[in-house]
């Protein structure tokens, strides 16, 4: 079912699917360039996410901005969202059913977002996108392709802010990135 960005922001602004809803301050379906090449899925939105009703907007949210300005890109330039749109109690990870209720929210927005590389952020964003299994200190860095798009996982920021020293293997990660980006413009793949 294809849906137009207007009436998707209303489904997930008026979505009670889960218990979620019952807790949130805002809902926080994600922000960015809605016809990115490069787009970035987390797991749910924190605290200060909930308050401002933008993903990543905290700590973990300041070091993404950096790193993605690291490669060259603007936080306007990409498209950045979670598997869940409501923040879980106490930062938990989002419960099974919890994502299944908004899987169709992020499927939609990948739809209509057509990037050309999606960027996983942490195993629960794998959990739910990638059909492998995915250790993320195994497996980051590496390249998933699925129907003509290419999908990374890598640590979530907030991994890097309580392990300083798994940065240096992330700024690995996100050259890969800024390589592949530079590939498929080069191929003419980056023309919409």
């Amino acid at each position: 079912m294809r849906v137009s960005w207007p009436e998707l922001l209303e489904a997930i602004g008026s979505c009670e699917k889960c218990g979620l809803c019952e807790r949130r301050t805002h809902v926080v379906p994600g922000e960015g360039d809605p016809h990115a090449r490069l787009m970035f899925i987390g797991e749910g939105p924190g605290q200060e996410e909930d308050r401002q009703g933008r993903p990543f907007v905290g700590p973990s949210g300041e070091l993404l901005t950096r790193m993605i300005h690291a490669i060259g890109m603007e936080r306007s330039e990409v498209y950045i969202c979670n598997i869940v749109k409501c923040r879980p109690p106490m930062n938990r990870n989002p419960m099974p059913e919890e994502a299944a209720a908004c899987l169709g929210y992020l499927r939609a927005q990948f739809a209509l977002v057509r990037p050309q590389v999606v960027v996983l952020l942490g195993k629960v964003a794998c959990q739910y996108t990638v059909k492998d299994q995915v250790f993320i200190t195994r497996d980051h860095g590496r390249w998933y392709q699925q129907k003509g798009v290419w999908f990374m996982p890598t640590y979530h920021p907030s991994a890097l802010l309580r392990d300083p020293a798994k940065k240096r293997e992330a700024w690995e990660d996100f050259q890969k990135i800024k390589q592949k980006l530079n590939e498929l413009a080069g191929a003419g793949e980056g023309e919409r």
